[in-house]
Order: C-alpha cells, then structure tokens, then sequence
C-alpha cells in the first residue's frame, strides 16, 4: 500500500497535467447518475411502471428484492409506539447532543427565512407536504434527519414524511427513529431506493403524495428524483459527497489528510486537496498513507482516494482558485493560515465553505446550523445548500383599481397588439367602455 496512493499526486509540472485534473472531476459527476446508454435507466423505468400497474404489491416486492426484508403494506409504516420506544431508550448524553444541534440549526434557519418579508405584491405560503430520504447504510444517518426537517419546520411545513430501507435488523436505526420523534416526525416509512420516491408521489395508501422531495441517497434514488422532477420538487441531483481542501504551507499535513479521509470514507466520497506547496502534497500523501491503515474501513476507503480522490499542485494561487471555482465543490475548507478569508473572498461556487483550520467539514455536517444537505458535481454554480427558504413559495399579488387600470390602459393594448393578442386587447378595452 505504500505506493498505492501515489498516483493521487498530480502536479502541474505533468505533462498530462490538465487532462488528469478534468478526468477525475468528470468521474465524480458520473458517479451521481446514470449514463444515458446506461442499461439501469430501463430498469428504473420497469420499476416505476411495475409500481403505477400494482401499487403497494410492486413496492414490496422491490424492498424484498433490493433490500432484503420482506414486508406487507401494512407494515411499511413504523408504529408510532416503536418512535416512541426508540426515544425512551436512546443515550440521553447523546439525545442531548441531538437536542442541541436541532437548536443550532433551528437558529440559523430562523435568522436566514425571508418568508416573513412582507411586500402587497407577493405572499408567500409553505410547502404543505413534504418526503425526506433518509440513507440507510450500515450505520445510522439521524444528522440528515435534522438537517432536512428543521429547515421545513422553520418554513412552516406542517406535514415531513420519512422513508429510508429497512436495512437494521428489518427496520430503521433507532437512533434515526429517536430523532424522528423528538422533532414529532411521526409518518416514518421503512422503504427506501427508487420504489420509495415513487411511492412519494404517486401516494398510493398508507402512504400519500408528497409535493418535495429532499435528502441525499444513491444514483437510484438520485435518478428517481430526478425522473418525478417537474411532478413534484426537488433539491437538487447529489452525488458522492466531496471535499476540496485548499491548503498552502501553513496548514497541517495531519488535519489535511484527516479531513480527506472523513469524505473519503463515505465510498463512495471525493476527497481532493489543492495547493501550490510540493513539500505540502508530500507530506499530505504521507499522512493519507499512514491514517488510512487505522480506519475500520481502510480497504474502501484505498480504493475511493484512488477513483476520486487526489493532491494537486498549482503553479500559483490565481490557477488554483480559477480551478477550484470550476469544480464548485460540495465543501470546501480553506487551510491557509492568515491568508484563509482572503481565499475565501474569492470562491464564487461551493456548497460551503469552512475557513480555518478548525473549521472542518464535521462542524458543519452536524453542528454549526447551515443545512448539509448541499449541492455536489460542479451543480453548486447553479444550486445552494437546502434551506428554510427551500420549503415556501411565492404567489405574486396583482390588484389594480379602475383609475389604475385606466392609466396603464392604452400602453398594455399596444403591447397586446403588438404580440396579436387581441383577446387580451380587448379585455382592458371592454372595461374603458362605460
């Protein structure tokens, strides 16, 4: 393993340099859908019409299939009574850990929603009904609980419903379940993967048609949300998560390679690190190669820094600034000593970004307030971290008297006129008449 990893170092001194850097982006981005040849699409159709043609028969014929538990319709609902249970037994060091992140983010949603603005030409209203995607690997994901229902909950959401696969001991982590509870979610659904997002909007009993579905997952479930786009709301096409470190010779070797590893060791996760310092991309990799041996999970997390993973050295900040703006990386932690706000000044396209060297990514993925659930693949040019204000939506209030609309009269039947549109013309001429 001890030369494994070296091939993660790419410096601009390469003479594929270029190539190299924009190959391994273009691998992240695929690893959030499918290719449009890509036989998968086809099964993902063959599901969905399975499902329209049988219902709740389809969607738990795929939980057996895809997650291996065999459950009835009935059963797909988690009992109020084991929320309730989960809550009852959870270490209460921990539910009050809980506590206080929910109180964190709660705060910083309140101080960000623009829904109360008032303004007589627009009003704005909640989502009334809303699904979140909760992942259910080998372990518990409760933080992406908190980070999707609180934003709704500030907006004014009055109905948040779970799913996630039943994939601890036939159900959903309890710790999951707990958190549910303590944020009185109690429409919790043991299914999950692309029968699941189905199953939100088509609303086939006991499960009801939802209007937004937000929360992370993997390409089927990414490829589902995409697919209902336009049918119901989403918060964007997520992907691994990913890490671009910007790093210059003040920075600590050891806390770099940590803080690649923490996204490393989702596997799949994009972990990469920029800087204009070879001794520092030395010293990194040598860190990378040392930690990586205590994770539980080394192996994976080996063959993720090998597929999305790298070390690239600049010639100078301009480029690397240029490029890390091109990659609008999901989080982006910025490692430069006294020059850290500076750089941060001028990145134009991240999910987040961590300033500092104790402000890693874990800060933000359960503590500091801003939702986690962000835009991955270059999509943060165009997307912005999940929100309170990602759950209203505006109505446009128009209201106009007779002397208002008299004056602007003559101007609106030129430009109906205009657009031969004489219907319209005469909807504004009819009311000058009398």
């Amino acid at each position: 393993m001890s030369k494994e990893l070296d091939k993660i170092l790419i410096s601009y001194k390469q003479a594929n340099f270029e190539e190299r850097v924009i190959g391994l982006r273009v691998q992240v981005i695929s690893a959030s859908r499918f290719k449009t040849d890509d036989e998968r699409n086809a099964q993902l159709n063959e599901i969905f019409s399975e499902i329209v043609t049988r219902k709740n028969a389809a969607i738990a014929e795929f939980t057996e299939k895809f997650d291996g538990v065999k459950l009835t319709p009935d059963q797909f609902r988690v009992d109020e009574a084991d929320l309730k249970k989960a809550h009852n037994e959870i270490d209460k060091e921990l539910l009050a850990s809980i506590r206080q992140a929910i109180a964190n983010v709660r705060k910083y949603q309140e101080e960000i929603f623009t829904g109360s603005f008032k303004h007589p030409g627009i009003k704005y209203t909640p989502i009334k009904r809303v699904g979140i995607c909760v992942p259910g690997a080998s372990t518990p994901l409760p933080s992406t609980v908190i980070m999707c229902a609180v934003p709704a909950q500030v907006a004014g959401v009055k109905e948040i419903v779970v799913v996630s696969p039943p994939r601890y001991k036939g159900s959903i982590h309890p710790v999951t379940l707990a958190v549910c509870c303590e944020l009185k979610i109690n429409e919790v659904y043991r299914i999950g993967g692309a029968q699941a997002v189905a199953a939100l909007v088509y609303g086939y009993e006991p499960i009801r048609k939802v209007d937004k579905i937000v929360g992370p997952g993997n390409q089927w479930v990414q490829m589902a949300k995409k697919h209902f786009f336009g049918f119901i709301d989403i918060d964007s096409i997520a992907g691994p998560s990913e890490v671009l470190i910007i790093a210059n010779d003040k920075a600590n070797p050891a806390w770099v390679a940590a803080d690649m590893l923490s996204q490393a060791e989702h596997a799949p996760g994009s972990a990469m690190m920029f800087t204009i310092s070879q001794e520092l991309a030395e010293e990194v990799l040598l860190e990378l190669k040392t930690q990586v041996k205590q994770l539980k999970r080394s192996r994976e997390t080996i063959d993720c820094l090998k597929k999305f993973g790298c070390i690239v050295v600049f010639e100078n900040m301009n480029n690397l600034i240029e490029k890390a703006n091109d990659f609008a990386p999901e989080h982006l932690e910025i490692q430069c000593g006294d020059e850290s706000r500076e750089i941060a000044d001028k990145i134009e396209n991240a999910g987040a970004i961590f300033i500092g060297e104790y402000s890693p990514v874990a800060v933000g993925d359960y503590w500091a307030g801003p939702s986690h659930t962000l835009p991955t693949g270059t999509s943060a040019k165009f997307f912005s971290a999940l929100s309170a204000n990602d759950f209203i939506k505006s109505t446009s209030i128009i209201e106009y008297d007779k002397k208002k609309l008299a004056e602007s009269a003559e101007d609106i039947v030129r430009l109906a006129e205009a657009e031969g549109l004489d219907a319209h013309a005469k909807s504004i001429k009819i009311r000058q008449q009398d």
